[in-house]
């Protein structure tokens, strides 16, 4: 059977991602030789990914071409993605450090989201959507912290800062980047959406609570201490918010139809979201066919790895599972009604 280039390189890198896997358990146990695996695994893996199924006289060659070559075709958004990525990997390692690491992390995958919709469109309706998104993230925060509507008794007492309103400024820039990425992977459906954010916060349940950024009060809790109202409300507020910035972008989340912006004359007058030519300031590499729902692969490998790090195997599995279910079912849906 012949394996693919792309297949080989990708198995190589998942390999060594692993080797640095161990070295972080290792770590975690007390044994510092798992350093020099960390060490090892991570340059290898991505050096896996560029060449991996170049080995042997031509790699150095190999290596440098698609150096260059990527260098010249990534956006500004992906380098944002991959400085979110690995704001991540030092996270289980260094405990303490969460609360800087996690807000950093954060913040990079809000900046990439706001970059991406730039880039796609123009920055009017970029800032509208991350404006948009905040405003409605802190605002449920609020609402659903002091009042158990729409996700149940939890509170934020005693959550790391900095906060607004009593709500953990992670928490209002999450629900951006979430659900930026939920829509283009969704390909506009909000209902969809909404299911692929609930399926995310499955595993953001344990290991937020776990960090003590939230704290449940309900006694019906179903998981990680979150009552089934908290995954009806995620998915109601994701949804909600899918359905608002695909009626603002619908081509950009694969909708090409009739903006309901137009609808509006002054706001369509003070903020030109369509409908005639627009200046990007920022690059749009040709040859890129990457776009943001690659975030959620990306965190269905951390997000389980970190609980498994931080001591919840269980949860791991499970949230493993779900966003792998949620994977499946967007490319299904996608692919049928294409």
């Amino acid at each position: 059977m012949t394996v693919s280039s792309t297949v080989l390189r990708a198995g190589l890198a998942i390999l060594a991602l692993g080797v640095a896997f161990v070295g972080a358990l290792l770590v975690i146990a007390g044994h510092a030789p798992g350093w020099a695996l960390i060490a090892l695994g991570l340059p290898l893996s991505a050096l896996a990914a560029l060449a991996g199924d170049a080995l042997g006289r031509n790699f150095g060659y190999t290596l440098a071409q698609r150096g260059r070559a990527l260098a010249g075709q990534t956006a500004p958004w992906m380098w944002f993605v991959a400085l979110y990525a690995a704001l991540k990997i030092p996270v289980p390692l260094w405990p303490a450090l969460f609360p800087v690491l996690g807000l950093a992390s954060t913040g990079a995958l809000f900046v990439a989201a706001l970059l991406f919709v730039w880039e796609r469109e123009n920055a009017a309706k970029a800032g509208i959507m991350a404006a948009l998104a905040f405003a409605v993230g802190l605002g449920v925060e609020v609402a659903g912290s002091r009042t158990g509507i729409p996700f149940g008794d939890y509170s934020y007492a005693g959550a790391p800062g900095p906060a607004l309103l009593g709500v953990p400024l992670i928490v209002p820039l999450g629900w951006f980047a979430l659900t930026v990425t939920a829509t283009c992977l969704s390909g506009g459906r909000p209902w969809l959406a909404g299911l692929l954010m609930l399926l995310w916060d499955v595993g953001l349940e344990p290991l937020m609570t776990a960090q003590g950024y939230w704290s449940w009060h309900d006694p019906l809790g179903v998981w990680a201490g979150a009552p089934l109202e908290n995954f009806v409300g995620w998915w109601g507020v994701g949804a909600l918010l899918a359905w608002l910035f695909t009626g603002l972008s619908p081509r950009l989340f694969g909708r090409p139809t009739l903006e309901w912006a137009w609808a509006l004359p002054w706001f369509a007058r003070a903020f030109p979201l369509g409908g005639g030519p627009t200046v990007s300031l920022l690059p749009r590499p040709a040859a890129s066919r990457v776009d943001f729902r690659a975030v959620y692969a990306v965190e269905t490998f951390f997000l389980p790895g970190g609980l498994v790090l931080v001591g919840r195997p269980a949860e791991a599995a499970v949230t493993l599972a779900a966003m792998l279910a949620g994977l499946a079912l967007a490319g299904r849906v996608t692919r049928r009604d294409a």
